[in-house]
C-alpha cells in the first residue's frame, strides 16, 4: 500500500489580481508536478485520465439531467440516474437519506480522509430554454436549469469516480463520499441532510457551482428563514353580507403594509420578500382562506432570527385587527457560508493548473448573440453584483477565458444557499467555472441555453477536473488537510452550529407544485 506523505503545493497571493511574479509562479507548479512525479503525481494523473476518457459519458448524464429539468424534491429521474452511475462504478449508494427520496450518500473506502463531494440537479420553475441563443422555450412555463445544476451534479459525479479511480489504482486509503443534495434551490436539501448528520465525521467538502468567471468564491452569503403564514377567517357574501365575514386576504395584506413599514428599521443588508400563493377564489365571496410566502434573509443567522420574530409579531397584529386566525409554517432555515480560505487556495492552485477553458468561435458567436438580449449597463450591473473579478477588463468579453484571483473575500452575497450548512460543520471550498456568458443574471433562460450545450459541457469537465485534483490533493497530504481543518476550527470555535430546523420538522414536499 502506498504511503501518503507530505506535499506542499505552491502557494498563491490570492488577494493579488496578477501574480508577483509570473515566471517563478509557473517554475512552483512545474517543480510540485515534477516532485511527485516519481509516483504520487500518478494518482492526480490517474483521476485526469479517467475524466478525459470519460468525458462523452459525464456531459450525457448532464444532458440527461438538463432534458429531466425536475424541480426540488422532484429530482426522481435525475437522482436515480446519478445512483445508478457511481453503484456501476463501485460506489455503495443510500438513496432517501434524510427523509428524501432524492438524496443521495455515495461512499468508496473507508477511513481516514474522509473527502466530500456535493451535487445537485434540481431546476427551477419556468425556466424551459432550448439550448439556442434567442429565447424560446422547449415546454412553456415549464422547468428549466436556469441555474446549471444539471452540470453541478454530473460534474461532480465525475470528480468523485475519478478520486475513486485514483484511490482504488494507486491503494490510496481514506474515504470518498458524494452527497446528491436536492432543493438547492429551495434551501431544504443540505439543511435536512445536515441535521441528519450526514456530514460527521468529514474532513473536506468540495463543491463548485456554474458561474460566467473561473476563480473560488472567499465571500460569504445570506442566512435566511422560509416561512407560510396561513390565514383563516369567515366566508360571506362580499355584496350581500359582507359584515358576517372576516377576510383572511385583508389580514395577509395588513401583515404584508406591516412588513414594508418595517423595512426602514432593519439592518441595510436585511432582505424581505414574499409572494401571495392563494389569496380567495372570487371577488364576491369573502375569502375564508389566504396565504402569504416569506423569505428573511441577512448576512447572520442570529440577525434572521430576530427579523423572524419581528415579522410574526406583524402577522399576529394582522391576525388580531382583522379577527382571523393565524398559522406559521416553518418551512425551512439556512446558515450563511463560512469561507475556508486554505482549502480554496488549494482548489484556486488547481484551477491555474488545469487553466481556462479555451473557446471556440462557434461558443464565442453563440455567447455574442445570447449578449443582444441584455444592455451593456445591465450586463456591467450583473458582473458587479456576482463579484468578477478585474471587471473593467472583461466588459467587451462575451464569455471569460481567464483563470482569476478572487476579489470575493469580506463581501456577502445577496443570495442564500443551503452550502452555508455544510460550511458550518465541515471545511468546505467553493470553486466557481464559467459555463455561461459574463453579464447574463442567473435563473435566466440565456443560463439554461448554455447548461445544455458545449459551452456549459466545457466549464463543467473544467470544474470535474480540478475537483478531482483537489480530492487526490487531500487525501496525499495530510498536513494540507490538518491546515484546512485548523482554520475550521478557529472560525467555529466562539459560534457553534445549531440546526435552524424544529425538531420534528419534515422536508416540505409541498413547496412547490407537482410537475
Amino acid at each position: 500500500m502506498l504511503a501518503s506523505r507530505s506535499v506542499h503545493p505552491p502557494v498563491y497571493d490570492v488577494h493579488s489580481a496578477e501574480p508577483k511574479n509570473m515566471e517563478l509562479e509557473v517554475k512552483q507548479v512545474l517543480t510540485y508536478a515534477s516532485d511527485l512525479m516519481g509516483g504520487e503525481a500518478m494518482p492526480r494523473n490517474v483521476a485526469l485520465n479517467w475524466i478525459a476518457e470519460h468525458e462523452k459519458e459525464i456531459t450525457e448524464v448532464s444532458d440527461r439531467i438538463w432534458e429531466y429539468a425536475e424541480v426540488g424534491l422532484q429530482e426522481l429521474k435525475s437522482s436515480r440516474l446519478i445512483a445508478e452511475r457511481l453503484a456501476a462504478a463501485g460506489f455503495e449508494v443510500d438513496s432517501g437519506v434524510a427523509d428524501m427520496p432524492t438524496a443521495i450518500v455515495a461512499s468508496y473506502g473507508s477511513g481516514k480522509p474522509a473527502i466530500g463531494i456535493l451535487a445537485e440537479y434540481d431546476a427551477l420553475a419556468g425556466s424551459s430554454q432550448k439550448p439556442i441563443p434567442v429565447k424560446e422555450p422547449v415546454s412553456s412555463g415549464a422547468p428549466g436549469h436556469g441555474c446549471g445544476h444539471n452540470l453541478f451534479g454530473a460534474m461532480s459525479m465525475g470528480a468523485a469516480i475519478a478520486i475513486k479511480e485514483a484511490m482504488k489504482q494507486k491503494e490510496l486509503e481514506g474515504t470518498v463520499k458524494l452527497f446528491g443534495c436536492p432543493a438547492e434551490e429551495t434551501l431544504v436539501g443540505k439543511v435536512f441532510m445536515v441535521k441528519a448528520g450526514l456530514f460527521d465525521g468529514i474532513d473536506a467538502v468540495l463543491s463548485w457551482h456554474p458561474s460566467s468567471t473561473n476563480t473560488v468564491d472567499l465571500g460569504s452569503s445570506n442566512a435566511m428563514n422560509s416561512v407560510k403564514f396561513d390565514f383563516h377567517g369567515v366566508t360571506a357574501h362580499a355584496a350581500a353580507n359582507p359584515e358576517q365575514g372576516r377576510s383572511a386576504l385583508d389580514a395577509v395584506e395588513l401583515m404584508n403594509m406591516g412588513v414594508n413599514y418595517l423595512r426602514e428599521h432593519v439592518i441595510e443588508k436585511a432582505r424581505i420578500h414574499y409572494v401571495i400563493t392563494h389569496g380567495g377564489g372570487q371577488p364576491n365571496v369573502v375569502p375564508a382562506f389566504a396565504q402569504v410566502w416569506y423569505y428573511v434573509r441577512a448576512p447572520r443567522r442570529e440577525q434572521v432570527d430576530e427579523l423572524h420574530d419581528r415579522i410574526i409579531r406583524i402577522g399576529k397584529g394582522a391576525s388580531l385587527m382583522t379577527e382571523t386566525t393565524m398559522d406559521v409554517r416553518f418551512l425551512v432555515g439556512c446558515y450563511n457560508v463560512l469561507p475556508n480560505k486554505p482549502l480554496n487556495c488549494l482548489m484556486l492552485k488547481n484551477l491555474k493548473e488545469v487553466g481556462p477553458p479555451s473557446w471556440t468561435a462557434e461558443e464565442i458567436e453563440f455567447a455574442r448573440k445570447i449578449n443582444e438580449s441584455i444592455t451593456s449597463e445591465q450586463k456591467k450591473t450583473v458582473m458587479e453584483s456576482s463579484r468578477v473579478p478585474r471587471l473593467e477588463e472583461k466588459l467587451d468579453l462575451f464569455l471569460d477565458d481567464r483563470t482569476d484571483d478572487p476579489e470575493s473575500e469580506g463581501t456577502v452575497m445577496a443570495g442564500s444557499t443551503d452550502v452555508g450548512d455544510v460550511s458550518w460543520v465541515a471545511p468546505t471550498g467553493q470553486l466557481l467555472v464559467a459555463t455561461y456568458n459574463l453579464g447574463v443574471p442567473v435563473h435566466s433562460w440565456q443560463v439554461t441555453a448554455a447548461s445544455g450545450m458545449s459551452i456549459g459541457h466545457k466549464g463543467g469537465i473544467l470544474a470535474s477536473k480540478v475537483m478531482a485534483l483537489t480530492g487526490v490533493d487531500l487525501i496525499m497530504n495530510p498536513e494540507e488537510l490538518a491546515k484546512i481543518r485548523g482554520e475550521f476550527e478557529e472560525l467555529t470555535k466562539r459560534s457553534k452550529y445549531v440546526s435552524p430546523l424544529p425538531e420534528g420538522l419534515k422536508p416540505p414536499f409541498d413547496q412547490l407544485p407537482q410537475h
